[in-house]
């Protein structure tokens, strides 16, 4: 899909950005998504990221068929590829979507709508739905995030977890917000973690629409699942704002938080996240991983 010549008369071009690292079950189901989209116009950037499973031919056939702007590279991460994506595309909103996941055909209009008036807005993001490998919705024990209220999110509420936060499936960008921080950081690799932060530490904020605009696909491979990735690149991202003055506190709580969820499954990194969390910071999450990891 390649976009027409800028009109600064009509409605503001939307760059879709997919960067695809070994998705092949997945990636044209991700990209049909964009293609349904009734918002007009978009511009479609899709980076094969060294994939090894066969992508790079699928997409592409896909790409000879549909016309997108296709690149095919060697392994450079998420954070480098989706800088040099927004450093080439054009769009003054950018969507960089998970090549695993679904958007729904009125995403981008209804975001589009809503961001217009509201210079304030650096980020609009939605609720989503969640469906499995096979692409079938999960039931409603696994459904929290559809029906979370709008909510504004400003630093402190991104930084102290003090809201819900915005599903990377569904974050939509003004270009200068991206701008003005000057981008993705490609040492960090929980980048959806990292913007959402920078981009409200530079005085924008984010709000989360109610209504549900993808699907977030539960896999094997999600990075979430990956609980050593989770850690060292959480702490990461948090030191980058640790002048925060509560940023041992939000610390020690993602220490606990990770702690009860290793407790089970990855004893040795859960005994590494107890030895760092301090006596004064143990709370009911502590006591609950120390019941799991001792009887488990």
């Amino acid at each position: 899909m390649t976009a027409d010549p800028v009109d600064s008369t009509a409605q503001p071009l939307v760059t879709v950005i997919i960067a695809s690292y070994n998705h092949a079950p997945y990636i044209e189901a991700s990209i049909n998504s964009v293609l349904a989209q009734t918002y007009s116009p978009i511009e479609l950037l899709v980076i094969d990221d060294g994939s090894t499973d066969g992508s790079p031919e699928l997409l592409q056939r896909l790409s000879a068929q549909h016309g997108f702007d296709l690149r095919l590279q060697a392994n450079q991460g998420l954070s480098r590829t989706l800088n040099d994506a927004i450093a080439r595309s054009r769009g003054t909103l950018i969507a960089p979507f998970g090549s695993d996941d679904i958007m729904y055909p009125h995403r981008l209009a209804t975001q589009v709508a809503y961001l217009q008036g509201k210079p304030e807005v650096g980020i609009c993001a939605a609720n989503v739905e969640f469906i499995d490998s096979e692409g079938q919705l999960l039931g409603e024990r696994h459904q929290s995030k559809r029906s979370d209220p709008f909510r504004r999110l400003d630093f402190d509420d991104v930084f102290l977890n003090r809201k819900p936060g915005a599903n990377a499936a569904t974050l939509t960008f003004r270009r200068e917000a991206l701008e003005k921080v000057g981008g993705f950081n490609p040492d960090i690799r929980l980048e959806d973690v990292y913007i959402e932060l920078a981009i409200t530490r530079a005085g924008y904020v984010i709000d989360v629409l109610s209504e549900p605009l993808a699907q977030y696909r539960t896999h094997p491979t999600n990075t979430y699942k990956n609980h050593r990735f989770m850690v060292d690149s959480m702490l990461k991202t948090l030191a980058v704002f640790r002048d925060h003055p509560a940023y041992g506190q939000v610390c020690n709580e993602f220490r606990n938080s990770m702690f009860l969820k290793c407790a089970k499954t990855d004893k040795a990194l859960a005994k590494e996240l107890l030895a760092n969390i301090p006596l004064s910071h143990w709370n009911m999450k502590t006591l609950r991983g120390l019941g799991r990891l001792i009887f488990a």
